[in-house]
């Protein structure tokens, strides 16, 4: 997403777009999520490798970092440049099919961390969620300190098992 000023735009929040490209020729966007302002991030933006996506179970699985502007910090305007202050960080979990994009939950590991996050606009983890993948009903969430499994179906939490 951008905002545009003079002849550029500034990055603002991740979003997630589902073309119909059955007439290539003229692709039309029939869905979108966006996530977050200014600051907002994905692993999947430079490693195709942290997206999960599988067609028969119509499952996208993105991990993201949040920033949110607090708007009442700017008396009128926000800037366009304006950073948010991190204020989530694990994986988005779609159902995804022709009919659009249906969030069915997030999933994190940072439970104790979130004050830490809202000190500053960059923030890194070893509970930050990297890679997701699923075996039978089970989704795994990876961080470099953690891995935790939730149902697939409803993203109930089943277990999590704490790295060295």
């Amino acid at each position: 997403m951008g905002a545009e000023e003079g002849d550029f735009a500034w990055y603002q929040g991740v979003k997630i777009s589902l073309f119909d490209v059955s007439d290539v020729s003229n692709p039309v966007e029939i869905d979108k999520y966006e996530i977050g302002d200014r600051g907002t991030d994905s692993p999947v933006l430079g490693d195709h490798k942290a997206l999960l996506f599988d067609k028969s179970r119509n499952l996208l699985v993105i991990p993201v970092l949040v920033a949110e502007i607090d708007e009442a910090k700017y008396p009128g305007e926000v800037p366009p440049y304006t950073y948010g202050d991190c204020v989530w960080q694990g994986a988005y979990v779609f159902d995804i099919s022709l009919d659009g994009l249906v969030l069915k939950g997030r999933i994190t590991h940072l439970e104790n961390d979130i004050e830490l996050m809202k000190s500053g606009y960059y923030f890194f983890s070893p509970y930050s969620v990297k890679r997701s993948l699923y075996i039978g009903n089970v989704l795994y969430t990876i961080s470099d300190k953690k891995v935790k499994m939730n149902n697939l179906e409803n993203l109930d939490e089943i277990n999590e098992v704490e790295l060295p």
